[in-house]
């Protein structure tokens, strides 16, 4: 029999973790393995527009004889299938996860988180280590690549952003932990009205009047410092929903990418953003040590700080990071103004160790183990007929 697996896990929405899912399920798919997929809906994303949704996933909707149930989503949000293994792909951003969540994990047969900061706020919170894996997140290198054709986005006067000798992006949810009003501080103190730069910053929709919300915080920025956005070089805001086809194009547009996150569990617009070749800007901490360094990236240091009541109940009692302002002020300034220094990028290394073939290989091997552990037979089929050619 043909190895199955039931995923249950957001995939129909516009966030990060829904492209994950996609991603993960295609590459199984490809490697033989029969799949049934399962929606979160509680997960909370936007909805992708019906025209930019692939209907081969809902296809995937017949029960299979599945051993396990690979879950994507919060350990709270995990449904356990009586009789079966369950398995959950997750992650968090800060230094310990909340004591709930170490209740619930201990009644899942097993864990798996992207990176190694990830797994440390596991054990630091009492999860045991042996029931732990790490299987890093990957990027499609030949869709995020140099070369692809820009959005063609332009700026509130009608200038073609194309225009712009240095075009800086930002993709994120609206969140305390995304430090959006950090970022937007320091690119309003810092560049003016004349440097031929701008800020493109990519909102989601959720939650609802998010957006509205940080507009109100802008403006409370530009009468804290008493500069004006008149004043800095231009941003560029938009919450337009792109398909995962339309994506790499918006990555396109830009010549750097920048985040002022005080905390990641992987940050999947950074690697696509390195992968498409873009110069690096990024915090030091969490899930940015697994795959830069000051080789490919242009690293903010950063120090670790109590989340407190801005973090929210999931953050509760743990700490996050928040990067220096200056110094990300002088990376900011060096990006506008430039020097003769030739630019280095991340996509060598991307492409090399991230690819979405070595994320299905690794989360693959990991469930071969836990099956075996179980007494379970699970093999992908060209896993099988691969040892047939060697025999």
């Amino acid at each position: 029999m043909n190895a199955s697996l039931t995923v249950r896990g957001p995939y129909k929405g516009a966030g990060g973790h829904d492209h994950h899912v996609r991603e993960f399920v295609r590459h199984l798919a490809r490697r033989g393995i029969r799949q049934q997929l399962l929606d979160v809906p509680e997960w909370g994303s936007t909805a992708l527009p019906a025209g930019a949704r692939e209907r081969w996933f809902d296809t995937l909707t017949a029960p299979l004889p599945a051993h396990a149930v690979l879950h994507f989503c919060m350990p709270h949000q995990v449904r356990a299938t009586p009789g079966r293994l369950t398995v959950n792909y997750t992650m968090f951003e800060a230094d310990r996860i909340p004591e709930h969540w170490v209740r619930h994990n201990l009644s899942h047969d097993l864990v798996i988180v992207p990176t190694a900061s990830s797994e440390d706020a596991w054990t630091t919170s009492g999860f045991p280590a042996a029931r732990i894996r790490i299987c890093p997140l990957g990027v499609d290198v030949e869709r995020f690549r140099p070369g692809v054709e820009p959005l063609p986005l332009s700026d509130r006067q009608g200038r073609p952003v194309r225009e712009y000798r240095t075009r800086v992006l930002n993709v994120s949810e609206i969140s305390p932990r995304k430090n959006l009003l950090a970022l937007f501080r320091v690119w309003l103190r810092t560049t003016s009205r004349d440097d031929d730069a701008i800020l493109i910053v990519k909102v989601g929709r959720f939650p609802p009047a998010a957006s509205v919300r940080l507009m109100r915080d802008l403006d409370a920025i530009e009468r804290e410092i008493g500069k004006t956005r008149k004043d800095s070089a231009p941003m560029l805001f938009t919450d337009q929903i792109l398909s995962d086809e339309e994506m790499p194009r918006l990555f396109a547009a830009a010549t750097h990418y920048w985040s002022m996150s005080r905390g990641e569990g992987w940050d999947q617009p950074m690697v696509e953003a390195g992968a498409t070749g873009l110069q690096l800007i990024a915090p030091m901490h969490t899930a940015y040590a697994a795959y830069l360094d000051s080789s490919v990236a242009s690293l903010i240091p950063a120090r670790p700080v109590p989340a407190g009541a801005e973090g929210g109940p999931l953050f509760e009692g743990s700490q996050w990071w928040e990067p220096d302002e200056r110094a990300a002020a002088d990376t900011v300034r060096d990006a506008v103004h430039g020097d003769s220094r030739p630019p280095f990028t991340a996509r060598a290394r991307i492409a090399t160790d991230f690819t979405w073939d070595q994320a299905t290989s690794r989360l693959i091997a990991i469930l071969e183990e836990l099956h075996r552990k179980h007494g379970h037979a699970w093999q992908p089929p060209r896993d099988r007929a691969k040892r047939r050619r060697q025999t």
